[in-house]
């Protein structure tokens, strides 16, 4: 009992009502029953565990709810407590915290990739719907990380590691930042404990060494302000050891390099005094060109404000200063858990909860494309490393966005139907490619057309996590209706083989074929056909009921119009365009491949795999661009390569691109892939070369 006592002290609860301490006494003694005889690694009562975690909560003031789920929350995961039960005698508000917390997991995984990936996804989920939920999360990490050294060596190291790369960059994009260097040095501590144990050994000792600067230079911060009328409370700030060890890493210095490891924190009134404390200290210490950040102007996404500048101290040692104010130290420290601790400061932090809000809502909008917990986890830690970039709409709205994002992000930021239908883009009235990464500061518009939609080119160099759920999610779905399509196509060829046709078939013969098949819907059993996870002829023949391939005849070819999209794919080691004669192969999850019949690289599988290839021919009806490629051997004279391209385009036909070789002594030859229509085209194009006299020789290439 002497716990309870404890756990009633008004010292750490007594902002609670006397009803909620109450409830919280009772969820506690329910708590301490369920786990009775249970005991930690550590040998302390297992009951130790959920009330230091309340105790973190109780210190960011959550509400009491939040309290009685981290009391409760291991109940249904260690005992045989039920989520009803909870219910029952604390509320279903509790029950739902403490069954969005529990670890408990009765899926089977094929790996422990997969395991891990799937919690992290519930996780999230959880949050988005609740967000106290992955507080009462980021509590009990942070007592388990405190009481670590109890745990056996391979796993000490399994949960440091998971905590540097989700928990800590969790805390830290909900604006929890105590929380995050907290989890980040402790991580650190058992990642890398030699490490950690010899920088902080130098730290203390550069500490001893530098005491008279460090003095020094607080007194002359706190005259100059004082001299200036500037009320302001200066304390100095070490920096902590893990983030000196990932400067030493990322800019390769020793650590008698790392000057800056000491900083100054000042803490004024109100947003004008941050301004005049800086004009004070620029005046007082020399500023080092490039080390400003304003966030009070351009907030950071988890709502953090301060103004960051770095001044050559006494002894010329650089000082790292932070200059906020109270209300923005607050939310410094405890970011959205100040929304329970601090209710007066409401506008402020109404903002915070609507920026966390919305990233919230993203994570459920990215779950619902992706579906595959490893592609969800990939997409969000994007989102939870972002060194962000600050751009501007044409309206002077202000994006954040990961450093290293582009254009295309930024569409997608703006609105998911911009970013589908993004052509271009202007930065600072400048039109640039979609790639181009964007600065701090930039002013961006996106140019959009009606017909445009996302290419799966964008994958390699987007960064954000909704641009890249968004486009993966629009090629599956373009995917899956150009398959269908199709599908339906290489069906109906396979059923005129059998005397018969798509439109012969009645329902229940469709309907009894996707039963059989385990496909969940007509339109599914066509797209696996379309993308050769079924054969049209075992499928043709199920729908006639007829089990002997030999009844089955030659039937005409399938017409490729060239606007099948990702269905039908034209194979570049040929290049076929209208006018060769051309094969297919169905190949699985590709769908259908088309070669020239001509082509090398196919000679081997249509003799050994004939059952895999099946006749196409081109639609008359064609309108459609296609690549092909030329070799142009030409004198090496001033000005060739300005004829040869005024003769491509001439005769009605774009360069794709173009290469050239090394060697141009007297004679060089420069490779073209050329858009023509159809072979007729290329004809035309490949004689108004051969006019110029500087052109020795033409050929077309199939690779």
């Amino acid at each position: 009992m002497a716990a309870t006592a404890e756990l009633l002290d008004p010292g750490r609860f007594g902002y609670l009502k006397p009803k909620d301490v109450a409830r919280l006494a009772e969820a506690y003694r329910f708590s301490e029953a369920a786990h009775a005889g249970q005991t930690r690694q550590s040998g302390d009562p297992y009951i130790s565990h959920p009330l230091a975690v309340a105790e973190i909560l109780a210190d960011w003031h959550l509400d009491g709810q939040t309290l009685m789920a981290a009391l409760l929350h291991d109940v249904t995961e260690d005992t045989s407590v039920t989520k009803d039960e909870i219910s029952d005698t604390f509320g279903r508000p509790v029950a739902d915290l403490v069954d969005g917390v529990s670890k408990l997991d009765r899926i089977e995984f094929q790996s422990a990739e997969d395991a891990q990936a799937e919690n992290f996804r519930k996780m999230l989920l959880a949050m988005a719907r609740d967000v106290r939920v992955m507080l009462i999360k980021l509590a009990d990490r942070l007592h388990n990380m405190r009481t670590l050294g109890a745990v056996p060596p391979a796993k000490r190291r399994r949960v440091a590691r998971e905590t540097m790369e989700i928990y800590a960059p969790i805390a830290n994009r909900l604006g929890l930042n105590t929380l995050y260097h907290e989890l980040q040095e402790l991580a650190f501590t058992h990642l890398y404990p030699v490490r950690y144990k010899v920088l902080a050994k130098a730290t203390k000792a550069a500490r001893g060494n530098r005491r008279e600067m460090i003095g020094r230079t607080l007194e002359a911060i706190k005259k100059k302000l004082a001299e200036s009328a500037i009320s302001a409370q200066v304390f100095g700030r070490e920096k902590h050891v893990y983030s000196t060890y990932r400067k030493m890493i990322e800019k390769h210095l020793s650590f008698s390099e790392v000057h800056d490891i000491f900083g100054c924190r000042i803490i004024v009134k109100d947003v004008p005094s941050c301004y005049l404390a800086l004009g004070a200290l620029h005046a007082l210490y020399k500023p080092i060109p490039g080390k400003f950040k304003d966030y009070i102007a351009i907030a950071k996404a988890n709502g953090y404000q301060s103004i960051h500048t770095d001044l050559i101290g006494p002894y010329g040692v650089p000082v790292e200063v932070q200059i906020r104010t109270e209300q923005m130290h607050r939310l410094a420290e405890s970011g959205v858990a100040s929304h329970w601790m601090y209710k007066d400061d409401a506008d402020r932090l109404s903002e915070v909860q609507k920026q966390t809000h919305r990233w919230l809502q993203s994570l459920l909008e990215i779950q619902h494309q992706s579906g595959d917990p490893q592609e969800f986890l990939e997409h969000v830690k994007v989102d939870l490393f972002p060194d962000e970039v600050y751009v501007f709409t044409p309206k002077g709205k202000i994006l954040s966005l990961p450093r290293g994002a582009t254009a295309v992000d930024f569409a997608y930021a703006v609105h998911t139907d911009i970013g589908n239908r993004c052509v271009a883009a202007k930065v600072n009235g400048e039109l640039v490619p979609l790639r181009t990464e964007l600065r701090n500061g930039d002013r961006v518009e996106i140019i959009t057309a009606s017909h445009a939609k996302p290419s799966a080119g964008w994958l390699q160099y987007v960064r954000t996590g909704k641009a890249r759920s968004n486009i993966r999610h629009f090629l599956k779905t373009m995917q899956y209706e150009e398959s269908a399509g199709l599908g339906e196509r290489l069906l109906d060829q396979a059923l005129r083989g059998l005397k018969s046709s798509l439109g012969e078939i009645d329902d229940a013969a469709w309907e009894r074929v996707v039963r059989d098949s385990g496909a969940r819907s007509r339109e599914e059993l066509l797209a696996d056909i379309g993308l050769g996870k079924r054969l049209p002829a075992v499928v043709a023949r199920r729908l006639m009921k007829k089990a002997d391939p030999e009844e089955t005849k030659a039937a005409g070819s399938v017409t490729i119009r060239g606007t099948e999209g990702m269905a039908v794919q034209l194979a570049t080691c040929c290049r076929p365009i209208p006018g060769d004669a051309i094969v297919g192969s169905i190949k699985k999850g590709q769908g259908l491949v088309v070669h020239a019949t001509e082509c090398g690289a196919i000679v081997r599988s249509r003799r050994n795999e004939p059952d895999q290839w099946i006749d196409v021919e081109w639609d008359a009806r064609i309108t459609r661009l296609f690549q092909a490629a030329i070799h142009v051997t030409v004198e090496n004279q001033r000005g060739v390569l300005a004829k040869v391209a005024s003769e491509i385009a001439e005769a009605g036909s774009n360069i794709d691109s173009i290469t050239m070789e090394e060697d141009r002594a007297v004679f060089t030859t420069m490779h073209f892939v050329l858009e023509v229509a159809n072979r007729q085209h290329l004809a035309r194009v490949m004689r108004a070369l051969r006019r110029l006299p500087d052109v020795q020789k033409i050929t077309r290439t199939r690779e």
